[in-house]
């Protein structure tokens, strides 16, 4: 990893009247590595990415691209400047196809008339360099959510992007399309390109990042090297307390009548039975896992002192 950083971002704020989501922020980022970014939510994770790629601007500090200041008002001149975000939600045109989405604002055209082949033949080779399995000439609405954002990848490289943001990139996406997505992140940071990874998910950090950057409450907090990497320290970086102040150790909680009780709930199918009960006096939280793809998931309880 080259010592120049590519892009450096000093004591950035922002502020929404007499409210400061970002206060102060730095942020260093070299070319070839992915550098995650991470914190609570409301922590300034992507406000920071907005005012970065122009959809915000920042009330005051300083953003660099290798070494020299840029001056990034809009979208127009961050693209000018290399930066692409990749939000979490997919921004194409579904009615165009795979070229046309590529060349959405900077067509080929000649005499009037829009180059479509030429346009077509030149998004082919982009695909073909990301090892896409769709063509140029698909419709994106006929994309999954993960080639989908292989089309907003593919717009980046066209663009000679050297910074590519992403943002919880593999949210709706199944465990083959992460595992694919990842293994396009690594070559694409071997190719030099900066990439600045946006998770919540620690296992994702753990295997991409070459350093991890932590906001909380809009403020920049450290940066650890992947050598330096644990989960506590993490965690005490984005909630400002350790791992072990944040769990109730008092086991003796009052049981209370039961005035719930499930047994074998399931559909006969996919869905494993499940069973719990719920006593006066007690409160039960939870959560469901499960892909977008499948019709089922997994529900998790746990109790919680009233």
């Amino acid at each position: 990893m080259t010592t120049t950083p590519i892009l450096t971002m000093r004591e950035i704020t922002r502020r929404f009247g007499s409210f400061y989501a970002l206060k102060g922020v730095d942020l260093t980022v070299y070319p070839g590595e992915v550098h995650a970014l991470m914190g609570e939510n409301g922590a300034g994770k992507s406000t920071l990415m907005k005012i970065l790629a122009g959809a915000y601007s920042a009330s005051s500090g300083e953003i660099r691209i290798d070494g020299k200041a840029c001056d990034i008002k809009g979208p127009k001149e961050a693209l000018a400047a290399g930066i692409t975000l990749i939000y979490q939600e997919i921004n194409l045109a579904p009615n165009l196809t795979v070229a046309e989405n590529i060349f959405l604002g900077s067509e080929i055209s000649r005499g009037g008339m829009v180059k479509r082949r030429q346009m077509a033949d030149e998004a082919q080779q982009v695909i073909n360099r990301l090892g896409a399995q769709f063509s140029a000439n698909d419709l994106v609405s006929r994309l999954s959510i993960a080639e989908q954002q292989q089309v907003e990848i593919a717009r980046a490289l066209h663009r000679n992007s050297r910074i590519l943001v992403m943002d919880e990139p593999t949210a709706a996406l199944s465990n083959r399309e992460t595992e694919q997505l990842f293994a396009l992140i690594k070559r694409l940071r071997n190719d030099g390109m900066a990439i600045i990874y946006i998770s919540h998910r620690m296992a994702e950090v753990y295997e991409l990042s070459d350093r991890v950057s932590v906001l909380r409450d809009g403020q920049y907090v450290g940066s650890l090297t992947r050598e330096n990497l644990n989960a506590s320290e993490l965690v005490r970086m984005m909630v400002g307390r350790p791992l072990s102040d944040l769990f109730n150790k008092d086991r003796n909680i009052p049981l209370g009548d039961i005035r719930l009780a499930v047994n074998h709930l399931g559909d006969g199918k996919k869905c494993t039975p499940a069973a719990w009960w719920c006593g006066q006096g007690n409160r039960w939280a939870g959560g469901v896992s499960g892909r977008r793809t499948q019709r089922t998931g997994t529900a998790y309880f746990w109790r919680t002192q009233a």
